[in-house]
């Protein structure tokens, strides 16, 4: 994963284009790209700094948790529901969600499903 670049090296850039450098001069100087050059400088301008926005972590998932009541529900209702099951009734509510999204959401929850083996139910002979 790419990291951002220091704000040493941001600083350094900013500070060679508020004496007097162009924004590509500087780029050339600190051997970073032009666009970033500029773009720091229009950040510096717009909110006074040049300092990165948070990198990774989770942007999706938001949609699911909008429904995280319902989807509970459901699942305390009738605890032995299926993914496929679950994702069913959603669908009939509107929300329609891949099979992916509905284990993340579990296992955000630790919430699991113990495979019972057919011989375990039927119990002794």
């Amino acid at each position: 994963m790419v990291k951002a670049l220091s704000m040493d090296l941001r600083s350094r850039v900013l500070a060679a284009i508020g004496g007097g450098m162009s924004c590509r001069q500087a780029a050339l100087r600190f051997g970073v790209s032009a666009s970033s050059a500029i773009r720091w400088r229009d950040m510096e301008r717009a909110q006074g700094d040049a300092t990165p926005k948070p990198q990774g972590g989770d942007r999706r998932s938001e949609r699911i948790e909008k429904h995280a009541g319902r989807i509970l529900a459901l699942v305390e209702a009738t605890p032995e529901l299926t993914l496929m099951e679950i994702r069913a009734a959603l669908v009939e509510e509107g929300a329609a969600f891949g099979i992916g999204t509905l284990w993340r959401f579990f296992d955000r929850r630790r919430i699991t499903w113990k495979k019972v083996c057919a011989c375990c139910r039927a119990g002794p002979s």
